[in-house]
Order: structure tokens, then sequence, then C-alpha cells
């Protein structure tokens, strides 16, 4: 049994909580897609969303945020394998992860314009 395996159960989330903050370190992206989500809830807030729709928001935010963590992930692992080498089969695997995250986020998009085009039109043509 490796040393991992041993873990207590409070290690997992010293580990998980540790990842984070190494995502948020170390990738741009992922930062960007943080604050893009507060602006987004705080958006949501003042539009007085339902729970339904936080419900959803919240989900789609962290189906991209997941999404940018698997890519950083399987990048890191690659680069580490192949000391940062070029290979094509790398480069063709880190293409497709970076795809998975651009069709999450542009659901993402889509939901959030299912979600916020009723109420801030009602806002406008309100008068």
């Amino acid at each position: 049994m490796t040393k991992y395996k041993k873990q207590n159960f409070s290690n997992t989330f010293k580990n998980a909580r540790k990842g984070m903050r190494l995502t948020i370190k170390s990738e741009r992206n992922i930062r960007v897609h943080l604050f893009t989500s507060v602006l987004v809830l705080l958006s949501a807030y003042y539009l007085d969303f339902t729970s339904t729709k936080f419900c959803v928001l919240f989900l789609t935010i962290s189906a991209v945020i997941s999404a940018e963590m698997f890519n950083s992930a399987i990048e890191f692992a690659l680069d580490s394998v192949y000391h940062n080498k070029y290979s094509r089969m790398v480069g063709m695997a880190k293409d497709i992860a970076a795809g998975a995250v651009m069709v999450v986020t542009i659901t993402a998009v889509i939901i959030g314009i299912f979600l916020f085009a009723p109420p801030i039109l009602s806002l406008i043509f309100a008068n």
C-alpha cells in the first residue's frame, strides 16, 4: 500500500484545498473563471434569481471550473511525463482537453443567456 492510500479522511480535504490553491496560483484562466463567476453570482443576486436558477448557475460554474482544473491536471501530468518535450500526441491530448473546456464554457454562456436575458430585457423595457 502506498502512502497515498494510507491517508485519513481529513487529509483528503487538505490535499483538495492544496490542489485548489495550486490551480489558482498557477493558472490565469481559472482566475478569470473565478472572477467572472463572482460577477455572475452578484448579478444574479441583484436580479433576484430564484433558488432554482442559483442552483443552475452553481452547477454551471462548477462544471467550467472543474473542466479547467482537469485540463490543467492533464497538461501538468503530460509535461511531467514527457519532460516538457514536444510530442505531437501530447499536443493533441492537450488540445482535446482545451477543447473540452471550450465546450463547457460555451454551454455555460448559452445557459447564462437563457437565465439572464429575460430579467435584463424586462428591466430595459419596463418603462
